[in-house]
């Protein structure tokens, strides 16, 4: 297999990019400028490298959502192009998030999934957030509050509502992900849901919603008349 250093000038992708713009790429030639090097012991450039890679994974969604004992599998990606590959999924999803500042106003759950999906769809665990509400549903700040087992995320209504009295948010908003993809709601997430609603009862502070994430879609408590 020929390096591509030595390919024509109007085919090496870095050269191709640079004339024509990135949008003329395929993912193969584009994610082969991420891996810069191809794999000498067998003699492939780095074009037959990022082949290889989406052949083995299916896409490119797939491949960055992959472990790194899973990249580390295909010949020649050892530990520093499995950090490569990762940190261009994490840039891909903090790019492809909506962003979040204090005094955003939500107005249903479509805004909430958009703005949480594809920090949480591809998850292999389950992690569950916090948004602390003004009385207007203003936005005060977004809590990590847990992040659990493959398919358990273990929350306790103390650890909850501690930042809400901190804070002194006026109502909240739950939301987590299914790492399964399915955001079918479990029985566990309905008593947790339950318990969570009456200990903001309790407390003065009005539950909104929780909504849980999944791949592609969602489901909110709310919307389905469970949290009345």
């Amino acid at each position: 297999m020929s390096c591509i250093k030595d390919w024509p000038v109007a085919d090496r992708p870095r050269e191709k990019l640079l004339s024509s713009g990135p949008a003329t790429l395929s993912d193969t030639e584009l994610l082969a400028l991420i891996l810069r090097t191809g794999h000498s012991g067998s003699g492939s450039s780095a074009l037959d490298l990022s082949r290889q890679l989406l052949n083995r994974f299916g896409s490119l969604r797939a491949m960055v959502s992959a472990a790194t004992a899973e990249l580390c599998e295909v010949p020649g990606i050892g530990s520093a192009k499995a950090a490569e590959i990762l940190a261009l999924g994490e840039l891909a999803r903090r790019f492809a998030a909506t962003s979040l500042t204090p005094g955003t106003r939500f107005t249903s759950s479509r805004e909430v999934f958009a703005h949480f999906h594809e920090r949480l769809r591809d998850r292999k665990k389950e992690v569950f957030f916090t948004l602390l509400l003004d009385n207007k549903n203003r936005v005060l700040r977004e809590i990590q509050v847990s992040e659990g087992s493959l398919n358990a995320s273990i929350v306790h209504p103390r650890e909850v509502f501690q930042p809400v009295i901190r804070e002194s948010a006026a109502a909240v908003l739950f939301v987590h992900n299914h790492p399964s993809g399915d955001p079918a709601p479990s029985r566990e997430d309905l008593e947790l849901t339950s318990r969570l609603r009456d200990a903001g009862t309790l407390m003065g502070v009005r539950v909104l919603d929780h909504i849980i994430i999944g791949s592609g879609r969602y489901v909110s408590l709310a919307d389905r008349g469970l949290l009345d």
